[in-house]
């Protein structure tokens, strides 16, 4: 598939989206409408994420490090790292509150880079000032043995249905 045929695909399923929105809302005020591309304050997130957040709460038992996830994906750039400066603030946008936030949130960053979401180097603000995140769909690749196969499967239709082409393990190089 080349670039040119893979932006009239995307064209013709953003034309389709507008015609139904046109359809069900005529009188649309387009102001009420979150725009990226005219405003700021925006990052992109894999389509995957809902399931990515469930199969990481599912792995992660009683300690759920789903919304923890989310929220460093909704502070990182296109260089999938991030410094985190005031880590009680990321604890309180996960939904940590109380005197154990903190605590709540190192104990779920601890899961992510256990289950290899996620590496982190100490700074200034404690064990994980610094964070990389990796791509979640190479790393459910390496859990697959350890997630439900209804689950997995959930996830690669889903992959397979926005044509996310990385869904797949990761390719060692040859020796």
């Amino acid at each position: 598939m080349t670039a040119a045929s893979t932006a009239k695909k995307i064209s013709k399923g953003q034309e389709k989206a507008q015609a139904m929105r046109d359809a069900c809302w005529p009188d649309l005020d387009e102001a009420k409408l979150w725009n990226r591309k005219k405003v700021s304050g925006f990052t992109t997130i894999p389509r995957t994420m809902p399931v990515i957040m469930n199969i990481i709460d599912t792995l992660t038992k009683n300690k759920p490090a789903g919304s923890t996830y989310f929220v460093l994906w909704c502070r990182t750039f296109d260089q999938a790292f991030l410094e985190i400066d005031n880590p009680l603030t990321l604890a309180s946008e996960a939904g940590f509150t109380g005197e154990r936030a903190l605590s709540t949130w190192k104990d779920r960053m601890r899961s992510l880079v256990e289950l290899g979401f996620i590496d982190a180097k100490e700074g200034p603000a404690g064990t994980f000032h610094y964070v990389l995140l990796f791509n979640p769909h190479k790393v459910v690749w390496t859990l697959k043995n350890k997630i439900q196969p209804g689950t997995f499967l959930q996830l690669q239709a889903r992959a397979i249905d926005i044509t996310a082409k990385d869904f797949k393990p990761l390719e060692t190089p040859a020796a």
